[in-house]
């Protein structure tokens, strides 16, 4: 078996046994870009492997996505299969696992309208709200692991031919999951068991407030009543450990939807709708993005944001070391699910029932400061330039992170 085979085994392996920690019995509804059928295939194996009783797939196809785009008429882009999301939603309220498969063209959609692009959007976030809120309120496992997709190596590496260049994310992924080390099962164990150190720490703590300061960044991130942090592996409602993500860096908890002030920069490109927002920026009063503006993809940011009054408030914080091994490969992913786990970042729109004490709902929810939107859009505000304060309610602060890096 060569060294690349034997790495995507072992991510696979992970997908199932530290992402999912599939039970035997479970189903398994995985979601995947069509040109990740191989690897799909092998996750099948793994799970079927594992006691999975059932394995469903549904597939994503970005060409087909492009003909919608340009050829549908404007009031069919207002539709979106709410019954196949309510069908999910179903399932994983019953008890089967949730496998995304993640890794796209970030620039599939180019050169298409932009308010086409964002009315798409919005009715896609309104049909996925039930499946949305099952995988938020952690009543079944679920993770996110990567492909290795063509045209997100082309992104990536722009001057390699395809086939070196998707050799090069498939091993930056492998570096960046994990999965290259000699036991990755241990690995991980011994990641989560850091990142569980310094959930407790926040926890203890107990802030009112975080404070980054960098380039363009000054802003204080009020915390939710009752927040609480979270990292690494998640239990599900009924007591299941798993790993929401491969990879994951991320210590992370709900801001309070009413206090959050300040203005703050983006440092890193974000994937959106299959095009690129760079040099994203915002300005905050009262919880509220009252000026939100990008060098590039504003138009479809805008949109997006456009889609309810909660997707301009934030939904989530969280803290990222700027020396962990996504950020090590140097490189760019344009692809949230890397980014954001390379650089402390904060979310537009929906909240984590999990982050809240007692995973609150409703009047509830709402009370407590978390913020309720169609939309969940991470963005990265950290880097070697960004320091980090937690601040107590009479102002007294705790230096959290010093350029980019932990010092707790």
């Amino acid at each position: 078996m060569s060294a690349f085979q034997e790495n995507l085994e072992k991510l696979a392996e992970l997908a199932i046994r530290v992402g999912l920690n599939l039970e035997k019995g479970q189903e398994v509804i995985a979601t995947a870009p069509i040109e990740a059928v191989d690897f799909v295939r092998l996750l099948a194996e793994k799970a079927y492997g594992h006691g999975a009783s059932l394995f469903t797939v549904i597939y994503g196809d970005n060409a087909i996505a492009r003909k919608r785009l340009s050829l549908a008429p404007e009031e069919g882009l207002d539709k979106a299969p709410a019954w196949l999301y309510e069908g999910m939603a179903k399932a994983f309220r019953e008890g089967a696992a949730r496998l995304a498969v993640s890794g796209n063209d970030p620039k599939a959609l180019e050169g298409l309208p932009p308010e086409r692009i964002g009315r798409a959007q919005q009715a896609q976030s309104r049909a996925y709200k039930p499946a949305l809120e099952a995988i938020s309120q952690f009543v079944t496992n679920w993770t996110i692991v990567p492909y290795a997709h063509p045209g997100w190596a082309k992104a990536v590496f722009p001057g390699l031919p395809e086939e070196e260049a998707v050799a090069r994310l498939w091993q930056a992924i492998f570096q960046a999951t994990r999965a290259d080390a000699e036991d990755p099962v241990a690995a991980w164990e011994a990641h989560n068991r850091n990142l569980h150190q310094k959930v407790a720490y926040l926890n203890e703590r107990r802030f009112h407030a975080l404070h980054f300061r960098g380039p363009g960044t000054d802003l204080v991130v009020g915390l939710a009543e009752g927040h609480l942090w979270q990292g690494g592996a998640t239990p599900t409602k009924k007591g299941l450990l798993c790993n929401p993500n491969l990879p994951t860096e991320e210590v992370f908890t709900a801001p309070h939807r009413e206090r959050v002030e300040g203005v703050v920069r983006s440092t890193r490109p974000l994937a959106l709708g299959g095009q690129l927002v760079e040099g994203l920026w915002a300005r905050f009063e009262k919880g509220y993005a009252v000026e939100v503006g990008a060098e590039k993809g504003e138009e479809v940011l805008l949109k997006v944001l456009s889609t309810d009054e909660g997707a301009r408030r934030l939904g989530e914080v969280a803290l990222v070391a700027a020396d962990n091994p996504i950020a090590q490969t140097g490189l760019v992913f344009f692809d949230t699910l890397f980014d954001e786990n390379a650089a402390s970042h904060i979310a537009f729109g929906q909240a984590y029932a999990e982050n809240l004490e007692g995973r609150p709902s409703g009047e509830a929810f709402r009370s407590r400061g978390g913020n309720e939107s169609l939309v969940h859009i991470d963005w990265m505000i950290g880097s070697e330039e960004v320091d980090v304060d937690g601040l107590y309610p009479d102002g007294t602060r705790v230096p959290l992170m010093r350029r980019g890096l932990w010092v707790i």
